[in-house]
């Protein structure tokens, strides 16, 4: 056998092993904001939300992430409900779930906010999707009693329901002007930047323990 032929079938077999061996490319790992308008990115231009400066930090500490903004301002536990199943595709592994701020500002029984975030929990675990919780807290004015009761709701969830927990979502930035919006309600984008670092360990977190070690 000619030595340039055998040569030349050496360095085939030698690639298709290579091909045969190497590992298919690792899919992102997929994660949907769902909220109201402090997950959409109300009164902020594209590119400044929550969903999206997350991703962006993420993957600037390596993280192989896509994260979808599910946010509808406006938005209530019983929306959020009602639009859960279409609103987070096949595929998702992890859910940012955000909501209860509209349900307080409208005064909704806490019973009822509770209700139907256990019920989008029970639901996205039915489906095998991880949930971090994100946590509100009631605005002073509402009375201890509606205070007490709503507050209790998402470390009570997390810990029922062995999520993790971010406690209180507009933490660093709620009652700091210079991070809000005239409004006095949502986050500007440096509050955005502010909520984004303050999160991220806990994201990190959330994720390590989804994803077991590497």
């Amino acid at each position: 056998m000619p030595f340039q032929f055998l040569a030349r079938l050496l360095a085939a077999l030698g690639l298709c092993l290579m091909a045969v061996s190497a590992p298919a490319s690792a899919e992102p790992y997929r994660i949907v904001g769902f909220g109201d308008s402090l997950m959409a990115g109300y009164g902020l231009d594209v590119g400044q939300s929550f969903p999206e400066k997350l991703e962006k930090a993420l993957r600037e500490k390596g993280h192989d992430v896509v994260i979808a903004n599910a946010g509808v301002s406006g938005d209530t536990t019983s929306g959020g409900l009602a639009r859960l199943d279409w609103s987070i595709p096949d595929g998702t592994q992890m859910v940012i779930l955000e909501l209860g701020a509209n349900d307080m500002l409208r005064g909704v029984d806490p019973k009822l906010t509770r209700q139907n975030l256990e019920a989008m929990i029970e639901r996205l675990k039915a489906r095998d999707i991880d949930v971090l919780l994100a946590g509100m807290l009631a605005a002073p004015n509402l009375g201890s009693d509606y205070q007490a009761a709503f507050d209790a709701i998402y470390p009570d969830l997390a810990a029922a329901h062995g999520l993790a927990l971010y406690p209180f979502f507009l933490d660093g930035v709620a009652g700091q002007p210079a991070y809000q919006l005239p409004d006095g309600l949502h986050p500007n984008a440096a509050g955005i930047d502010r909520m984004v670092a303050r999160a991220l360990p806990a994201v990190e977190e959330a994720i390590a323990d989804a994803t077991g070690p590497s």
